[in-house]
């Protein structure tokens, strides 16, 4: 089955509402993307996936779900967002931009669809992500986290960053009621493999942010207190790392797993705290320690 181009999206007219295309990322996705592309036509007048070679038959599967499907190579995140973003931006009002398993809820459909027949002012609006684990959705540990994944054409854009990025908007963002449900359905090998990649990415960024920004400066969210929590939480991960290396995982799973109240989750809370903490984060501790930057201290 040939993958669509952009110039065949279909744009229906009159409607009551402002366009709204939905935009989603996928490789070999197809245990997950099925819930994530019929959420996303509840609401999108189309959905286009941006696929990278999958070889599961992630493609064939969206197109039968009325989807559009288009292959391009991946070199990162936010390169791929950005591509995306201007690819498609001009033929929708709106755009939602989501990875092959994320599902909105019914509440996050009905906020979307409100956010759109009155934006009241805004631009761009955040949902809450919840975490699936192990099968599981965690409910405490700060597992939850926030994104900006909807926005009006041409008013955000992903920030330049190696890992843990973020769309960044000129304006406040809103937040929007519902949730995004990230249903990671992969095994642990393909997870542990997952933020394996990302680690080396993490280690890249971090000496990226310390030997290339003051000479030039790139568009990111800010790290401060405010309102937005993805603001507040980009914060804590720079006060994260100037903590000392290997105590700051351990007090990372203290907080996450004790103090947040990840024991609530059960064992699937358990492995959670300890793999994102004492294997993710020690990891990234480790790699730092084996390949010092030029700047760092012997």
């Amino acid at each position: 089955m040939k993958s669509a181009s952009a110039e065949s999206l279909p744009l229906p007219s009159g409607q009551a509402l402002p366009r709204l295309g939905v935009i989603v990322l996928s490789f070999n996705s197809a245990a997950a993307i099925r819930q994530t592309v019929r959420a996303a036509l509840l609401v999108a007048d189309w959905v286009q996936v941006v696929d990278s070679g999958s070889t599961d038959g992630t493609p064939a599967l969206v197109q039968s779900l009325g989807a559009q499907c288009l292959q391009r190579p991946f070199t990162n995140y936010a390169e791929q967002r950005n591509w995306a973003i201007a690819r498609f931006g001009g033929s929708a009002q709106w755009q939602l931009h989501l990875d092959a398993d994320e599902v909105m809820d019914s509440a996050a459909l009905a906020a979307v669809r409100q956010a759109l027949a009155d934006p009241q002012g805004a631009s761009a609006f955040i949902f809450e992500r919840r975490t699936y684990f192990m099968g599981r959705a965690l409910r405490f540990g700060g597992a939850s986290n926030y994104h900006l994944r909807l926005f009006k054409t041409g008013a955000a854009r992903c920030e330049d960053r190696l890992y843990d990025q973020h769309f960044v908007c000129a304006t406040p963002a809103r937040r929007l009621g519902g949730l995004l449900h990230d249903m990671n359905v992969g095994n642990l090998n393909e997870w542990t493999a997952r933020h394996n990649r990302w680690s080396e990415m993490e280690v890249q960024e971090l000496r990226r942010h310390v030997e290339e920004e003051p000479a030039a400066p790139r568009q990111q969210i800010n790290a401060r207190l405010s309102a937005d929590p993805r603001e507040r939480r980009r914060l804590y991960k720079q006060g994260y790392y100037t903590a000392p290396p290997l105590w700051r995982a351990l007090a990372l799973f203290g907080y996450r797993y004790l103090l947040l109240g990840g024991f609530l989750d059960g064992r699937a809370g358990f492995y959670y705290a300890f793999f994102q903490a004492l294997w993710f984060r020690m990891l990234v501790d480790a790699k730092l320690v084996e390949r010092p930057s030029p700047g760092d201290a012997p």
